[in-house]
């Protein structure tokens, strides 16, 4: 048997998502990812009208704003 700790799994992972993309990478896959969790999400599957209204609306802006970027 070795003495060798190995790292936790969600630390190696982690840890190789940030060699794979680096910095920035990894915080526009962040900004990304809370994006789609605080407006994509609630668009789709809020009980509520107003709030699929709203979430909609925003995302709606956010989509707007990037074909201004990076038309397509």
């Amino acid at each position: 048997m070795s003495n060798e700790s190995r790292p936790e799994p969600t630390v190696s992972l982690l840890r190789e998502a940030l060699e794979l993309l680096g910095p920035v990478g990894l915080l526009v896959l962040v900004a990304v990812l809370l994006v789609f969790a605080g407006v994509v999400l609630p668009t789709i599957w809020s009980r509520h009208a107003y709030r699929r209204s709203a979430a909609r609306s925003t995302l709606n802006t956010l989509l707007r704003a990037l074909r201004r970027l990076y038309p397509f």
